[in-house]
């Protein structure tokens, strides 16, 4: 996006609501209701953005599957973006499940409800928006930028002096969709370090709530998602919240949403056992995990093809030859 092309908008801060995963049937453990259960989340989130003049911000994964959703998921959908402001108002990042075999496609139901100016999309690597906000010290000017899922993190950022949006703003956000190595998830892909440009990370994908960590200039944030997917003791213990983050603040503000009890949207079973954290080799996690997904048996293979993205690497052959097969299953069973 060109700086003539980065809107600026005026709001008291930014509301994050992470990953609801949007499914006509309920994914994973989920009992029934699961659709109606996350839209009132959304909406109440929405509300509160318009309550406190926030803008609300999407941290990618809109929809559990990225097409064949259903029309009236969509109208729905469209009906409650556009009745806070639309494209105007209401941003998503793009995330890994709302894409098509990794690409965001003209057939993917995020492009969907943009195309029907329902929310803007957050797809390209860089500045979005400028905010504008009023604060007791005077006005505040925060740059957000993005990185979608596919594209990097980058290891720094120089503020252009040539457009008046983005000359020397007091802050710079980057809003991401990646595998970051926040307290409990160490072997993730990319590490936590100062990222010179850059004040804040804002981070979705990672589903579990994580610990806000400072490394020099640069705060990371892992807010977690909005809803309760797995049926684990995490899940259990956590109470759904969106986050609100306003200029000059050190941590995100979380607010509770709507919810029912555990008991109410996951089955009256035993829970499975938890992993414990580096207690097993590579090999052995890898096992478990393939355990662990078939228990939970997703649709369309999305669920396996996420796993095997972050546990493998195609660098060598014997991964190489796993993705081989994963791919060789998936067609066939497209045909």
């Amino acid at each position: 996006m060109s700086p003539s092309q980065i809107p600026e908008i005026e709001g008291a801060g930014l509301l994050f609501m992470a990953d609801p995963h949007f499914a006509d049937n309920s994914p994973g453990q989920r009992l029934d209701g699961y659709f109606e259960q996350i839209l009132a989340k959304v909406e109440a989130g929405l509300d509160m953005a318009r309550e406190q003049e926030l803008v609300p911000v999407f941290l990618g994964d809109m929809f559990h599957w990225p097409r064949d959703n259903s029309n009236r998921m969509l109208v729905e959908l469209m009906r409650l973006f556009v009745s806070h402001g639309g494209a105007q108002k209401v941003w998503a990042l793009v995330g890994n499940h709302d894409k098509h075999q990794s690409r965001l496609t003209d057939d993917v139901s995020l492009a969907v409800l943009e195309t029907a100016g329902a929310l803007r999309l957050m797809k390209e690597q860089g500045p979005q928006f400028v905010l504008r906000s009023q604060t007791d010290s005077g006005v505040a000017r925060t740059l957000v930028c993005a990185s979608p899922d596919g594209s990097p993190i980058p290891k720094l950022f120089e503020r252009p002096g040539d457009d008046p949006l983005l000359d020397d703003p007091q802050t710079v956000l980057w809003l991401t969709h990646h595998n970051i190595r926040f307290p409990e998830f160490l072997d993730r892909a990319y590490g936590i370090k100062e990222l010179p440009g850059i004040d804040w990370v804002i981070n979705g994908h990672i589903h579990r709530p994580q610990q806000t960590v400072v490394k020099g200039c640069t705060t990371w944030a892992n807010p977690g998602n909005i809803s309760r997917l797995t049926f684990s003791r995490h899940s259990l213990e956590r109470v759904p919240r969106a986050h609100v983050w306003t200029p000059g603040c050190a941590e995100l503000a979380p607010q509770d949403l709507p919810h029912l009890p555990f008991a109410e949207v996951f089955p009256d079973q035993e829970l499975p056992p938890e992993q414990g954290e580096g207690e097993e080799q590579d090999g052995s996690r890898f096992i478990r995990g393939l355990e662990r997904l078939a228990w939970r048996r997703t649709n369309e293979g999305v669920g396996l093809r996420d796993f095997l993205k972050e546990n493998l690497d195609d660098t060598t052959p014997e991964d190489s030859l796993v993705w081989e097969l994963y791919e060789e299953v998936m067609d066939d069973a497209s045909r």
